[in-house]
């Protein structure tokens, strides 16, 4: 099992993400823990105003914790099983008493659910959530692994990617070239998980480094030869090719397609842990191909582009240093691959579609709170009304987070409350008249 934890801007944007998933069939609400009403029960603000009570409690700036628990393949999670462990974990990590909900998400290759809460307790006060990955995190996830018979989480550590020793990229004439090339070899063949010489090549090119078989019908290709050259920054080939079987590894193509077929199993057990971050990484609404490639590099993972003459992307190879293992996108699954991934983000709003968005929030907020102030100073025109909750902070709340009011329509509100307010003033002067 691999359990990571995220902390979000606010509890609405981690709420929205996992309601978004429900409503395109991808996900589903299994649990509300310490809530007044099942999940089934409540709609997303009711949802939403139950956390908003807590963290209106405490202005600090981390309020909110998005959990993601994700299981190996062959666990065969059933609902209730997952359940159990996401309950399990929270009491673990000290939030059992918060309110929490609990989504199970079928958009992966793998089982995981999606856990959203918050730290601050009912009282005001915060649970204090530094360093919780590795202080209670990992040894919460450890022993459900041994009590529920879960895979055991490899190579990623869970809270934080692992800061690892990897060599300097080789620039040209600084040094020796057969030596630099061996110590970037040294570094990379018998760490890293790759199964072809392009992914050994995505890893490579990282250092300036470059497997090269030569052209086809050429008699380096014929012969299975194979040769390394460093490369600059713009990855031109420079300098005097280097033969493989003049280094001392002797890393020649046939001991390398022994490594590749032995790799293809290894880095299997990687797979789960790569989409996670990469899932996590999506879900922080990247707003370009260089805003997700800079993302991931946060989380140890570089992404090399396989591009056309012409500058066209047509594919993607995640090199993790993390658990050192490298896939081909498509290898991931569809949406892990080059178009895959343009369509999301093709999807994801900008940054000036965000902020556009906030600016109108905030204008029709200040339109609803003039618009209330009229109806505080006519009293009269709430009598009759049969709902007890009517102008109560609850409906006030749940008005201010409507999401599809706009400007127009509040206008023609207002406008429709000016007109019956003339007409009843003109009634009553006529009354006076008669």
């Amino acid at each position: 099992m691999v359990a990571k934890i995220t902390v979000p801007q606010n509890v609405r944007r981690a709420l929205n993400y996992n309601e978004q998933k429900v409503k395109q069939g991808k996900a589903e609400c299994l649990h509300a823990a310490n809530f007044l009403k099942d999940a089934d029960q409540m709609n997303f603000h009711e949802k939403l105003q139950r956390f908003t009570r807590n963290t209106e409690l405490n202005k600090s700036k981390t309020n909110t914790l998005h959990i993601s628990l994700n299981f190996d393949a062959s666990d065969k999670m059933t609902s209730e099983k997952m359940l159990q462990v996401a309950n399990d974990y929270m009491l673990r990590i000290g939030f059992g008493n918060q309110p929490y909900l609990v989504y199970s998400h079928n958009d992966a290759g793998h089982d995981h659910c999606h856990i959203v809460t918050t730290n601050v307790k009912d009282d005001g006060k915060r649970i204090d959530t530094y360093n919780i990955g590795k202080k209670l995190s990992e040894p919460a996830r450890k022993s459900l692994e041994q009590e529920y018979g879960l895979t055991k989480a490899k190579g990623r550590m869970q809270d934080k990617p692992s800061k690892i020793s990897l060599p300097e990229k080789i620039e040209y004439g600084k040094s020796e070239t057969k030596r630099s090339i061996t110590n970037v070899l040294d570094a990379v063949l018998n760490n890293y998980k790759y199964t072809s010489l392009a992914e050994l090549n995505a890893v490579l090119q990282l250092f300036n480094v470059e497997a090269d078989r030569g052209k086809e019908g050429s008699r380096t290709h014929d012969k299975m030869g194979l040769y390394f050259r460093i490369l600059d920054d713009k990855r031109n080939k420079i300098g005097v090719p280097i033969k493989a079987s003049s280094i001392y590894s002797n890393p020649t193509l046939h001991n390398l397609e022994i490594k590749f077929a032995a790799n293809a199993v290894l880095k299997m057990d990687d797979k789960v842990s790569i989409q996670t971050a990469i899932s996590w990484t999506l879900a922080q609404r990247p707003t370009s191909l260089r805003d997700y490639v800079a993302m991931l590099k946060q989380e140890n993972i570089d992404v090399v582009l396989r591009q056309s003459k012409d500058g066209q992307v047509y594919g993607l190879t995640y090199v993790d240093h993390g658990t050192k293992s490298v896939f081909n996108g498509s290898e991931l699954g569809k949406q892990y691959a080059a178009k895959g991934i343009q369509d999301q983000l093709e999807r994801s709003p900008t940054k000036t579609e965000e902020q556009a968005k906030h600016v109108t929030v905030g204008q029709n907020k200040n339109q609803r709170d003039q618009k209330n102030k009229k109806i505080e100073t006519h009293p009269e025109q709430t009598k009759g009304l049969e709902n007890p909750r009517s102008g109560s902070p609850f409906q006030l709340l749940e008005q201010l987070l409507q999401p599809e009011m706009n400007n127009e329509a509040i206008a023609k509100e207002l406008q429709e409350e000016e007109r019956k307010r003339r007409r009843r003033s003109i009634n009553l002067d006529q009354e006076h008249e008669m």
